[in-house]
């Protein structure tokens, strides 16, 4: 188990490294947004178009980016939504229990977006798809990190299944222990 629980410590630094290289596209994102709206306005007042699609096209893509690269990093932090109604009363080893189940979901779930999106993805770089907006941005990146994020994500579940059986079975600590320590 104590290998495990290394390969475990790995995937979480992997995708703490990710999550925080995602969370600095935040301020990109935002500078972007801010020009699009800005260039906009100004650009109607100086008689030029100062922003363009390929801009607000940037600004989602940096957004889907961010979605897609911090899903396994917000996993890892414990931060995806849970309605605690029952969970909040239950022993460690039943909030383990309920949580493995729940990564085996979304381990499956994410293998099967995994195969879904593949055929798409490759279909994209075959064409060198662009967007069908005028100064478009190419879509066969964005949609690589799909994979890759969801990819990231069946990680990042394998590192919470390892995890979560080892408190099932009471060689590890939980996270609230943890932090509490």
């Amino acid at each position: 188990m104590q290998k495990l629980l290394a390969i475990s410590r790995i995937i979480d630094a992997f995708n703490d490294r990710i999550g925080r290289f995602a969370s600095w596209l935040v301020l990109l994102m935002a500078v972007v947004g801010v020009w699009n709206v800005v260039g906009r306005y100004l650009g109607r007042a100086v008689g030029q178009n100062l922003t363009s699609n390929a801009l607000i096209e940037a600004q989602w893509q940096i957004f889907d980016i961010i979605f897609l690269l911090g899903a396994g990093y917000a996993l890892s932090k414990d931060a995806h939504v849970r309605v605690d109604v029952f969970y909040s009363n239950w022993s460690k080893k039943w909030k383990a229990l309920v949580n493995l189940v729940g990564t085996l979901f979304l381990i499956i779930f994410s293998i099967l977006t995994l195969w879904y999106s593949w055929g798409f993805v490759v279909a994209s770089w075959r064409i060198w798809e662009v967007s069908s907006n005028a100064n478009g941005l190419p879509l066969y990146p964005i949609k690589t990190v799909i994979l890759v994020g969801f990819a990231l994500l069946i990680l990042q579940g394998i590192s919470e299944g390892i995890k979560n059986w080892a408190i099932f079975t009471g060689q590890f600590q939980s996270r609230e222990e943890t932090d509490n320590a």
